[in-house]
Parts: structure tokens; C-alpha cells; sequence
């Protein structure tokens, strides 16, 4: 059975096109017209070793926030929807990622329930012409239409850009470890049987 979902999502402000498979290989194709962004999502593939492919078209005129938030939507959409039923699933995933001076730690739960938390500061307002505050509406707007708990902490760190890409890094691996199927569990990993 293939884990993988597409989405097509249009705005007044955002066209998007996106494809998602879970049992990947960590290859991508991103096109968000946003480098930064590019660079972050490019990471997340490789690193949770999903495929993805990502076309999107904002009103970048304006700024970076409707196409970066719009894109965490569908991502989160499509995680949601090529997960199914949750089957045998690991469910949890969390790490603690060293990038240099930085570290960060994610946490995060399948459960089909809603829950962010981002104790991040970040030292700088930008990342060359991406500002930073775009980062938590990022996963922000994945956890809540991926339906997730989701736990982003900055340990400590003073380089902007190593805090971005150590929470991409460290969400990706999280994601992988908890879309991986067990093979020792049988059903739903919950005491309630569903997710």
C-alpha cells in the first residue's frame, strides 16, 4: 500500500500543487519562489526521507507569509490524509538535533488531536529577506491541519539560520521515526483504537 497524498490549494493569495509520499527516499522537487524556504523544505524531505513535490505560486509582492503558511496547510493535509487509518505506526518521534552552535529538541504525537508548542526565540528578525517569525506560522499551520502534537524547544543557539535548520532537521527525523510502521504493532497504537 503506497502512503502518499496530493493536495491542489488555491487562493486569492496562494496557488498550490503538492505531493507527498511517506515511504520515500527523501527526494524533492520545491518551488516556493522563496530560497530560504526552498532550502528548509529540501531539508525536511531529505532528512524524514519522504518524497515531495512542491509548486507554489504567493503573492511574494506582499511578503513570504500566505505561501509559507499556505504550504504548511497542505503539508500538514497531506501527512494526515496518506497516514490513513494509522495502522500500525510508531506514532512518536523525537530528537535533539546539534547544528553547530544551536541545539533544538522536537517532540511529536500522531494523535489526530491538536496541540504547538514553540519555545524558539529567534537572535534576528530576518534570514536574508526571510523573516524569521515565519518559521513557527510554518509548523504552526502543519501541526494544526496535520493533526499533531507538536513540541519545538531552542536549547540554545545564537545563529538564526542553524536554529531554522536545526528545527527543520529535527521535525524531519521526528516525522520519520513516527510514520514508521512497527512491525510488532498490531492495529492502532492507541488504548482507544483510534486515531
Amino acid at each position: 500500500m503506497s502512503r502518499k497524498a496530493s493536495i491542489k490549494r488555491e487562493t486569492a493569495e496562494t496557488q498550490i500543487e503538492l505531493t507527498l509520499e511517506l515511504d520515500g527516499t527523501g527526494k524533492s522537487d520545491i518551488q516556493t519562489g522563496i530560497g530560504f524556504f526552498d532550502h528548509m523544505l529540501t531539508l525536511l524531505a531529505r532528512h524524514a526521507l519522504f518524497d515531495l513535490t512542491i509548486k507554489a505560486n504567493g503573492d511574494l509582492e506582499v511578503d513570504y507569509h500566505h505561501t509559507v503558511e499556505d504550504v504548511g496547510i497542505c503539508l500538514g493535509k497531506t501527512l494526515n490524509e496518506a497516514l490513513g487509518d494509522k495502522q500500525g505506526i510508531t506514532r512518536y518521534g523525537s530528537l535533539t538535533v546539534p547544528m553547530e552552535e544551536t541545539l533544538v529538541t522536537t517532540a511529536l504525537d500522531l494523535s489526530g488531536r491538536t496541540w504547538f508548542i514553540f519555545q524558539v526565540e529567534f537572535p534576528t528578525e530576518k534570514v536574508g529577506q526571510f523573516d524569521t517569525e515565519l518559521v513557527r506560522e510554518f509548523w504552526q499551520a502543519f501541526s494544526s491541519n496535520g493533526l499533531l502534537n507538536l513540541h519545538q524547544v531552542l536549547h540554545h543557539g545564537a545563529n538564526s539560520h542553524h536554529i531554522a535548520e536545526g528545527l527543520f532537521k529535527g521535525t524531519a527525523r521526528a516525522l520519520r521515526q513516527a510514520v514508521t510502521i512497527d512491525p510488532r504493532q498490531q492495529g492502532i497504537p492507541s488504548s482507544k483504537g483510534i486515531l
